[in-house]
């Protein structure tokens, strides 16, 4: 199964989210990652939807989705033409020991301390699905206490727009 990153424009008013989570349940597809905000108009929202399947599923979803009286458009973000990001807050046990080399990495990934104690560090870091799995796989035998992920949202690349 592939994993696809949806851009679907919605009017931003209640229930919406409601309707599409609702559509993806009824036929048994899973919504592995999602992220919503209102966009440069107050009266759209933006959905970042991220799944995994089959080129088939992908086609019915979009099409159902198209159906929606709240859909304004939906694309598929192409990983080439689109940039991805993530944000990611990590608290890891961060003792006198290890506080050094648990610095390093989080400067090697560009991540900020955005909260410190004698025993912990908390970590925000930003970037695609690559960065924050490396990430978190470095911080994982030190001991993350806590973790808390937004969701994927993206941008095609350029000039081109996803307009109304």
């Amino acid at each position: 199964m592939n994993r696809h990153v949806l851009s679907v424009l919605v009017e931003n008013h209640s229930g919406v989210l409601s309707r599409i989570a609702g559509l993806f349940s009824r036929r048994g597809y899973n919504i592995d990652s999602l992220s919503v905000g209102e966009t440069e108009n107050p009266n759209i929202s933006r959905m970042t939807i991220t799944v995994s399947g089959d080129d088939y599923m992908l086609e019915q979803m979009k099409k159902q989705l198209n159906k929606l009286i709240n859909v304004i458009k939906v694309v598929e973000l192409q990983p080439e033409k689109s940039v991805y990001r993530e944000l990611v807050l990590l608290k890891v046990k961060a003792d006198l020991t290890h506080r050094a080399a648990i610095i390093e990495t989080i400067n090697i990934f560009r991540g900020n301390i955005i909260d410190v104690s004698n025993e912990t560090l908390t970590v925000e870091l930003t970037g695609d699905f690559g960065k924050i799995a490396g990430f978190t796989e470095l911080m994982a035998p030190f001991g993350i206490l806590e973790l808390v992920r937004t969701g994927f949202t993206g941008l095609q690349r350029g000039n081109t727009q996803l307009a109304e």
